[in-house]
C-alpha cells in the first residue's frame, strides 16, 4: 500500500492555473521558507552522513545575483568514498524485499510533494524557473518515483515462472536483479525530475546510487539528498557529491566500482565522451538522455489560434531551456504570413521579470554561458535572416540582472543554416513556410536528434502521416498546452530517438525501470 499524505494541489505542467488563488497564496508562504535557507554552507551526502566541505564554489541566483548559498566542490577521493560506501550498501539493499524498498520510495514521494512548494520556490530561485513550472517540475519528481514503485509493483518485482516443456521437474524463473551502484549525472533545466526520476528508477529497481547534481543547481541536489535520508534509504544506497564535472563526473566515467551510469545533458558531452568512454573498457549499461531540435507542423487545416499558442509555450516556457522545446516550425505557405501574426502578438504579450512574482511568465537565462550563446544566434539571425520579433538584451529596474533576453522570432534563414540544426537552449524560434506536408516532414526529420515534435492539422489523413512517418520519440497532435513539451509519469512517456537517447526506452513509462536491472534465468531440477 502507498504510504498516506496530507492532502496537497494536484500539480501537473498541463493543469497549472495562474488564477489558482490557493495555489498562489501556498507558494507564497514557500517562497517565505526558502529565503530563509539562502547562503548557507552545504556539504557533500555519503554513507548516510553530511561531510563538510574543504573547498567551496558560490552559486549565485540569476534572477538578481543574491547569493543561494555555498556548495562543497567534491575531489576524486570523496567520490571514490561515495562508491566505496554504496558498494557496501548494495547489497543489503538488493537483498531487500521490493515491497519494502517501495514502501520506502513512495514515502520519499510523499515527502517530496509534502515540500513542493518551498522546494518549487528554491528551486525558481536556483535556476529562473518560473512558479508554476517550478511546481511542476517538484511535482514530476514525486510521480516519477510514485511511477516506478507502481511499475515494479505490478511486475511483481519482475521475477516471474517460465515454462519447462511438460517436465513437471523442471522449475525456471526470468528474474530481473539491480547491477549494483549506478551514477547519475543530472542537468540544471529540470533539477529535480531529471534528478529524483533517474535515481529513484535505479534505486527502485534495487540499486545504490551515488548522484552528481548540475553546478547551476545545486541546492535541489542538497535537497534531495534531505528528502532521501528522511525517507529512510539505508546509509550508503544514496550518494550525493556535488562539485565540476571535470572532477566529480569524470571520477564517476572512470571509476570501476560505478555499474551503470545515467547523464542527461547535450550531445556533444553525452554522446562523444559519456556514451563512448564509460564501456570501453568494459560492457556496462549507460544511459544516455540527450537534447533536441524539435519541430512542430503547421497545417493550412490547423486551428492557427491553437497552434500559435502551443508553438509559443513550447518555444519561451523557461526560455527555450529545456532539451523539448520547441525550435523550429514549419507552417504551410497558404496560413504562413496567418499563423506569424498571431505568433507574434502571443510572443510579444510575455510578461518577462523575476519568475517568483505571479504575474511574470519567463524569468533569466541561467548563466553567462546561455546569455553569450543567445547573442551569437541573434548575430547570426539578423546577418543570414531576418528578425520578426525579440532578439534584444533586457535593461531596467524590472530586470535585476544582466541575463533577461526577449523571446525571439526569426525567418528567411537558408535551409542549411546552423539555426536549423543546432540545439540552442535560449528563446529563439525559426519559422518557414512549406508548400506539402511530405515537405515539413522530410524538412523536420532532418536532424541528428529525434526527442518530441508537434502537428497541428484538423485532417485524418494528414494525422496518420504525421504519425507514421515522424522520427521522434514523443510526438503531440493539435496540443494547446504545449507543441513539442508538457510529458508527464504514465501519461506520456519521454524519450527520444536517434541522437536523442540511447536506449529507446522513456522516463517516466512502461519500460523505464528495467534498464537498471538485468535478467538472470534459473532453472531448478527436482
Amino acid at each position: 500500500m502507498a504510504a498516506t499524505s496530507k492532502p496537497r494541489l494536484k500539480i501537473t505542467y498541463a493543469t497549472l492555473r495562474n488564477d489558482n488563488e490557493q495555489l498562489h497564496a501556498s507558494y507564497d508562504a514557500g517562497l517565505a521558507t526558502a529565503r530563509g535557507e539562502l547562503g548557507v554552507t552545504h556539504g557533500l551526502f555519503i554513507n548516510g552522513e553530511w561531510r563538510a566541505a574543504t573547498e567551496t564554489f558560490d552559486k549565485r541566483s540569476p534572477i538578481d545575483g543574491a547569493l543561494v548559498g555555498r556548495f562543497a566542490k567534491g575531489t576524486r577521493q570523496d567520490v571514490r568514498d561515495a562508491i566505496a560506501a554504496a558498494r557496501a550498501a548494495a547489497p543489503g539493499w538488493a537483498r531487500t524485499p521490493w515491497p519494502e524498498r517501495i514502501a520506502i520510495m513512495r514515502r520519499m514521494a510523499d515527502l517530496i510533494s509534502e515540500r513542493q512548494m518551498e522546494l518549487a520556490a528554491l528551486m525558481a530561485i536556483e535556476v529562473g524557473k518560473n512558479r508554476l513550472e517550478a511546481l511542476g517540475d517538484v511535482e514530476e519528481t514525486a510521480d516519477l518515483i510514485r511511477y516506478y514503485c507502481d511499475q515494479l509493483e505490478a511486475g511483481e518485482g519482475f521475477d516471474h515462472a517460465m515454462g519447462n516443456l511438460g517436465d513437471e521437474t523442471v522449475h525456471t524463473r526470468s528474474v530481473l536483479k539491480p547491477h549494483g551502484v549506478w551514477a547519475v549525472i543530472s542537468p540544471f533545466n529540470f533539477p529535480m525530475a531529471l534528478s529524483g526520476g533517474p535515481s529513484g528508477g535505479a534505486l527502485v529497481a534495487g540499486n545504490a546510487v551515488v548522484y552528481k547534481p548540475s553546478s547551476d543547481a545545486p541546492l535541489c541536489g542538497v535537497k534531495l539528498a534531505e528528502i532521501a535520508d528522511l525517507a529512510g534509504l539505508p546509509r550508503g544506497v544514496f550518494n550525493m557529491v556535488s562539485g565540476p564535472g571535470a572532477v566529480v563526473g569524470a571520477e564517476l566515467q572512470e571509476n570501476e566500482g560505478i555499474d551503470g551510469l545515467l547523464f542527461t545533458g547535450s550531445f556533444e558531452v553525452g554522446f562523444n565522451h559519456v556514451f563512448k568512454e564509460f564501456s570501453r573498457r568494459f560492457p556496462k549499461p549507460v544511459i544516455v538522455e540527450m537534447g533536441g531540435k524539435n519541430p512542430a507542423i503547421v497545417s493550412a487545416r490547423a486551428d492557427l489560434e491553437e497552434a500559435a499558442e502551443g508553438v509559443m509555450r513550447s518555444a519561451f516556457g523557461y526560455g527555450g531551456q529545456k532539451c523539448s522545446a520547441c525550435s523550429r516550425v514549419y507552417v504551410e505557405a497558404p496560413v504562413y504570413e496567418a499563423f506569424l501574426e498571431q505568433l507574434i502578438a502571443k510572443t510579444k504579450a510575455i510578461t518577462i521579470g523575476d519568475p517568483t512574482d505571479r504575474k511574470n511568465w519567463l524569468g533569466p537565462l541561467v548563466n553567462a554561458k546561455a546569455l553569450a550563446k543567445y547573442e551569437a544566434a541573434v548575430a547570426e539571425a539578423r546577418r543570414d535572416g531576418r528578425i520578426l520579433y525579440g532578439g534584444e538584451w533586457l535593461s531596467g529596474p524590472a530586470y535585476p540582472s544582466d541575463l533577461y533576453v526577449a523571446p525571439t522570432i526569426v525567418v528567411d534563414l537558408p535551409p542549411e543554416h546552423h539555426i536549423w540544426r543546432d540545439e540552442l537552449f535560449v528563446p529563439l524560434i525559426a519559422v518557414a513556410p512549406f508548400e506539402s506536408l511530405d515537405e515539413a516532414l522530410e524538412r523536420a526529420n532532418d536532424t541528428i536528434y529525434g526527442l518530441t515534435a508537434g502537428l497541428y492539422s484538423d485532417d485524418p489523413e494528414e494525422i496518420e502521416r504525421f504519425k507514421e512517418t515522424i522520427e521522434a520519440g514523443v510526438i503531440y497532435i493539435n496540443r494547446r498546452a504545449g507543441a513539442t513539451t508538457g510529458a508527464w509519469p504514465g501519461i506520456q512517456p519521454f524519450g527520444g530517438w536517434k541522437g536523442s537517447g540511447t536506449t529507446g526506452k522513456a522516463s517516466g513509462g512502461l519500460y523505464y525501470v528495467q534498464q537498471f536491472m538485468r535478467e538472470q534465468s534459473q532453472t531448478l531440477v527436482d
